[in-house]
């Protein structure tokens, strides 16, 4: 409550409008009570001197006489008051305030004295001076006593002014008392319902604080009827719909952060200078900046592009939605693509941008594109060789026998291609789409490889390569499919076959690694580019074309290897260097 500012506001203003008009009222009255005693003694000192005139009338034509002087000073002793008998011309012929006559007759004459002047021409009056013979302040009333119709002389009555001021001041003292006991009063009033007031004031003030800093629960007693009253039950209400508010409010934008956290899509909203509002995750990974930290900061400082700048800057986007796609550069080389939507309508939210990461999508297009070219150029090849062969047959070389039974082999070699090559596409399909079925179990990974070596031997032979297996006699055992293992062997040990020289060796190692197997088929051939690596495992690549095409491989062995490995949990790698050789390496688990 000391704290309180409404308080002592209230307090001070009305205590000073208290005070000030206490003073107000005691001055006047003070001021209006001292008129009326003047005003009651100068009655007084009136009467008596009417009084006195009724009883020494007939003395005053005598002139000063010891009687008289006697009597006067006996009555002025009796009601306590200065009496003068003044005769017409201004000789003093008696007062009672001195011994006796003599000294009266040594008073100097009071002609001009102004009560006497006053009551001369009107009958009586009044003034308030100095008196030259006590030398006091004194308040004179003077009466005219007339015989016959004329002036016989005068009365004058007279006190001190220091008795009148001395009652004055004991009344001002009673007044300025009860004044002073009546502001006390009113000051404790005052205090009583400044607190009454501010009170509850100051208590809806610290509500309103803590409901500003979040705490909607704060206690707020307010005990009232009137309209305080009403504004604390007001107040109460709207602190629990501001809380009820608040909660769903954080519960939308939790909801709102949990989605766009969770969206694959960035997000990043803009308001109209082009400041980033709001970003999620997403659009920090794909633009390469930190959401928290571009809050607030404009979008090109943020993301160094141009392209997209020009694009929010057109004259023409002022609403509906704009597409584009924009590449970044780096090592990743990624294609970003961008939906502008704009806002015309929602000032501080100019537009959205949600931005899609196609680069995968736009790779798996140009690898369909190519694979579409590819599995064109592998059918025509040996379709072509076959209408011609079928051509040449028709047109007569048919009972050419020297040539019909050459004719028949090399339409039934090229049959034979274009068969291994739909059966190695039919089976890549089955194993990218998960139809094939394997049998998965404990394979002896040595008899296979033995196997495999056994049934490549004579190629091997026939083109002077020497191919062999570790030394290794114990049995190693795999996780997969018989058939699946035996196939990747199959084509890795063909594929080593066909791209080594003569005099060549080819080497087939296993061996165990923690939890998995390693399968390592070792040529010494011609060897791949470092820059080809990457690539070796897609669907018809090939980095010779020409003598890949001669040495009549479909371009898919390797890529069926990839996807038999990884069917299999596994892995494959290749290691290479051009002119030195090539290692394949097929990781599956251990049995």
């Amino acid at each position: 409550m000391w704290s309180s500012r409404l308080f002592w506001k209230l307090f001070v203003s009305y205590t000073v409008l208290n005070l000030a008009a206490t003073v107000t009222f005691v001055v006047i009255v003070s001021g209006w009570q001292q008129d009326q005693v003047v005003e009651q003694i100068r009655q007084r000192l009136h009467d008596s001197a009417a009084l006195v005139r009724s009883d020494v009338a007939a003395q005053l034509l005598t002139g000063p006489t010891e009687h008289l002087q006697s009597h006067v000073r006996r009555l002025g002793e009796e009601i306590g008051t200065r009496i003068t008998l003044v005769a017409v011309n201004g000789d003093v012929l008696a007062d009672s305030t001195k011994l006796n006559l003599s000294t009266v007759v040594q008073m100097e004459n009071h002609k001009d004295r102004l009560e006497l002047v006053r009551a001369a021409a009107l009958g009586n009056g009044t003034s308030e001076r100095i008196s030259p013979t006590i030398g006091e302040p004194m308040l004179y009333v003077a009466l005219r006593v007339d015989q016959d119709g004329a002036p016989a002389g005068f009365v004058r009555m007279a006190l001190p002014m220091m008795a009148i001021r001395t009652q004055v001041r004991a009344l001002q003292g009673l007044i300025w008392l009860v004044a002073i006991l009546v502001s006390l009063a009113v000051v404790g009033l005052t205090y009583f319902v400044a607190a009454r007031v501010a009170r509850p004031v100051s208590s809806l003030t610290q509500a309103a604080e803590a409901v500003a800093a979040g705490d909607y629960q704060y206690p707020l007693f307010v005990r009232s009827n009137d309209e305080i009253g009403t504004l604390a039950k007001s107040f109460r209400r709207m602190s629990d719909r501001l809380e009820a508010r608040e909660a769903q409010l954080r519960e939308s934008s939790r909801r709102l952060v949990t989605v766009l956290e969770g969206m694959v899509e960035g997000v990043i909203a803009l308001d109209d200078r082009e400041r980033i509002v709001l970003a999620n995750a997403a659009a920090g990974r794909l633009l390469g900046f930190s959401p928290a930290a571009a809050e607030g900061e404009p979008l090109l400082n943020v993301v160094r592009n141009h392209v997209i700048h020009e694009a929010l800057a057109r004259p023409g986007n002022h609403s509906g939605t704009q597409k584009l796609e924009i590449e970044l550069g780096g090592d990743e080389n990624r294609v970003l693509s961008f939906n502008v939507t704009m806002l015309s309508a929602e000032p501080s939210t100019r537009c959205i941008l949600v931005l899609h990461d196609v680069t995968e999508l736009r790779r798996l297009e140009s690898l369909r594109q190519e694979f579409v070219a590819n599995v064109s150029h592998e059918l025509k090849t040996p379709l072509t060789s076959i209408k011609a062969y079928t051509e040449t047959l028709l047109n007569g070389a048919i009972a050419d026998e020297e040539n019909n039974t050459k004719f028949v082999l090399r339409i039934e070699e090229q049959a034979e291609r274009l068969h291994e090559l739909i059966l190695d596409m039919l089976s890549i399909a089955r194993i990218e789409s998960g139809q094939q079925t394997f049998d998965i179990g404990r394979v002896n990974l040595t008899d296979v490889v033995q196997s495999c070596i056994a049934e490549h031997l004579a190629a091997a032979d026939a083109q002077h390569i020497i191919l062999t297996t570790s030394d290794d006699s114990s049995e190693i055992h795999v996780r997969a499919d018989q058939e699946g293992v035996r196939q990747i062997l199959d084509n890795l040990v063909d594929n080593a076959l066909n791209y080594t020289p003569d005099e060549g060796n080819v080497t087939v190692a296993c061996r165990y690694e923690d939890s998995m197997v390693a399968i390592e088929v070792r040529d010494t051939g011609i060897g791949i580019g470092a820059e080809f690596l990457p690539r070796v495992f897609e669907r018809f690549f090939r980095v010779d074309k020409a003598r890949s095409r001669g040495l009549g491989g479909t371009g898919l062995g390797l890529s069926i290897v990839k996807h038999l490995a990884q069917s299999f949990h596994g892995t494959v790698d290749v290691a290479s260097q051009v002119g030195e050789g090539t290692v394949f390496s097929v990781k599956l688990p251990r049995a």
